[in-house]
């Protein structure tokens, strides 16, 4: 199951509040992070998110029962 545009926007921003952290660290470790090269992570952190929410989801369900 696909998650929301809202909830894809709410990870973007979940993403966004790390980024300055992550591209700290890439940097340190002599990887140069440009916004062309940060789409492609975008999208997959995007799609680790919806998937951990759906998990997530599903537990809730599953314990609620």
């Amino acid at each position: 199951m696909m998650e929301s545009p809202d909830k894809s926007f709410q990870f973007l921003q979940i993403a966004m509040k790390y980024l300055p952290e992550a591209k700290q660290q890439l940097e340190e470790a002599g990887v140069e992070l440009s916004m062309d090269k940060l789409q492609p992570f975008m999208e997959l952190f995007t799609k680790v998110m919806g998937e951990a929410y759906e998990l997530g989801k599903a537990d809730a369900k599953s314990e609620s029962e």
